[in-house]
């Protein structure tokens, strides 16, 4: 099994010397996953920069002290895949933020969508915010990432259109016998640059909504025969994308 992944503010200037991993990412190395000298471990900032290291004690209930490697810097994917995913219901968003990011989903952005029955407002949409935020952390590190996905403030339907519009490649998930859609399995996919893929409510995109995007050069797309959630289809879309690109590869 590969080594568990913890999460630190920096690695500068820690490569090659002894680390001490305390607060709650050391609670958790000592008091749950019980680590113990001699033992692999990774350090990431979450941003790309991680090293691999070695237990050399664990002191109390929260402190583990880590002799660490040389740090090392992932590059970022190519191409970059961004989901941008309407509210869903109750704690549904958390699973989809949670499987996207353990499918390999660069980037998330949390839209209100005309069809939303959830809508993020005041101190409640910074609470939910910060649960998806926190999702993608702790997903992050059990998927052993070391350079976790961005999950950007709630965007408004005219934000989601200038995305698309600046995108190499910007995509509608939308199903509907009235409306054309192309199959995502079979579309043309840029080498380089970005993937935008909009994951629309449980109710559909709104005609509205799809002309906008249209317009903003996204077409349609389907993924199959059958209707996913809006809660699996992100991530089931991501992983197709992942292996056409040959990210997967």
């Amino acid at each position: 099994m590969t080594a568990p992944v913890f999460v630190v503010e920096s690695l500068e200037r820690a490569g090659g010397a002894e680390f001490v991993l305390d607060g709650s990412e050391g609670r958790h190395a000592v008091s749950v996953k019980r680590l113990r000298a001699g033992e692999d471990v990774v350090l990431t900032d979450g941003h790309g920069r991680w090293a691999e290291g070695v237990v050399k004690a664990a002191e109390g209930k929260d402190r583990l002290v880590v002799e660490l490697g040389a740090v090392a810097e992932e590059a970022p994917e190519r191409p970059r895949i961004t989901v941008v995913q309407a509210l869903p219901k109750g704690d549904r968003g958390e699973l989809a933020v949670e499987t996207m990011t353990e499918t390999g989903v660069d980037a998330i952005v949390p839209w209100a969508a005309a069809r939303c029955i959830t809508q993020w407002k005041g101190e409640r949409g910074a609470k939910a915010l910060g649960k998806w935020r926190a999702t993608a952390r702790e997903a992050g590190k059990q998927s052993r990432r070391v350079r976790f996905p961005e999950v950007a403030d709630a965007a408004t339907t005219k934000q989601v259109a200038a995305l698309l519009a600046a995108a190499d490649f910007a995509a509608v998930l939308h199903e509907d016998r009235d409306y054309g859609s192309e199959a995502l399995a079979t579309a043309d996919l840029p080498a380089e640059g970005e993937i935008v893929l909009v994951v629309g409510p449980e109710g559909g995109v709104s005609p509205e909504e799809l002309a906008l995007f249209e317009e903003a050069g996204a077409k349609a797309y389907r993924l199959g025969r059958t209707v996913l959630r809006t809660s699996t289809a992100g991530t089931a879309a991501t992983a197709l994308l992942l292996g056409r690109t040959g990210r997967w590869s």
